[in-house]
């Protein structure tokens, strides 16, 4: 079951880059992601009252929720969208997978989880790997205030993203679904996020094309719906650690779609990377040997 959700999650979330690409246009970037997440509200509540699975929230788990709809379905898309100006893609997705590493220090502090150090070994491989995969693209770009200034929006948004899970497996441990609390935290997201558009005077504008309709609908069911229903599944099942290396996984599938849709060239430092990827991966989920135990004599 784990492996299919991680996979699962993989999968999409390795494919959403062209439909962002797609959404960039007439619209506005913060009324875009609102437009998705409203979209995910709707789904996720209409399937929830209709199979009668809503589980009811104390003022609590709405506070959380809050929280969570803050840092998953708003900050973090924002942080990463502007970051994209003055970054390339793949110095944000070496950032981003760092967050198997904030994950496992953030549980440390405030769950008091141990730190595995198979997963810190196989979070670094994986940097390192995706360096390599990205190589090209990052030795032609040359630092300026801009880049220093995308770099620390690129890590907020994988801190906040990194919160959105501790605050998911905080829901979880509480006997709250993904489900449920995603369907709330999906909503104040998208509410939180017209508000910006609202007092920034953005036009509520849409485009009615078939490519930003469509894309739209991939970004709000399988992106968000499942996307991440599977993926807050997997940190409630496996722990933040080890679910976040999804996140050095994603631009493996991205790389490999743009090699089929774009034309990417795969190079002999990329095939190293996605080597060190993959060990990292077998690193991360490798099972801890059980402690010998000192013979009876």
């Amino acid at each position: 079951m784990n492996l299919s959700l991680y996979l699962l999650t993989v999968l999409i979330w390795g494919t959403t880059w062209i439909a962002i690409k797609l959404q960039v246009g007439v619209v506005a970037i913060p009324l875009s992601i609102a437009y998705r997440f409203s979209l995910a509200a709707l789904v996720l509540f209409a399937l929830l009252l209709l199979s009668r699975r809503l589980q009811p929230l104390g003022r609590r788990g709405q506070a959380i929720c809050l929280a969570q709809g803050l840092c998953l379905f708003c900050v973090n898309f924002l942080c990463f969208y502007t970051a994209s100006q003055w970054v390339p893609s793949g110095l944000i997705a070496v950032v981003f997978s760092t967050a198997t590493l904030w994950n496992a220090l953030n549980a440390r502090i405030f769950f008091g989880q141990r730190i595995a150090p198979n997963v810190l070994a196989g979070g670094a491989l994986g940097l390192a790997g995706l360096v390599l995969l990205f190589w090209p693209e990052l030795s032609r770009h040359s630092a300026g205030r801009e880049t220093y200034y995308g770099l620390g929006l690129a890590l907020a948004g994988t801190l906040c993203f990194s919160a959105g899970n501790l605050l998911s497996s905080l829901q979880q441990k509480a006997g709250l679904r993904p489900l449920s609390t995603n369907a709330w935290g999906m909503l104040y997201g998208s509410l939180i996020l017209l508000a910006i558009c609202l007092v920034q005077g953005v036009p509520l504008t849409f485009d009615t094309s078939s490519q930003y309709v469509g894309s739209l609908l991939y970004l709000a069911i399988p992106g968000s719906v499942i996307g991440f229903t599977a993926y807050l599944t997997l940190v409630g099942r496996m722990g933040p650690e080890r679910a976040a290396y999804c996140t050095v996984l994603f631009p493996v599938v991205a790389l490999n779609v743009s090699a089929f849709a774009e034309g990417y060239q795969w190079s002999l430092p990329a095939l190293a990377g996605l080597g060190l990827v993959m060990a990292g991966n077998v690193l991360v989920f490798r099972k801890p040997r059980p402690a010998l135990q000192p013979a009876r004599v």
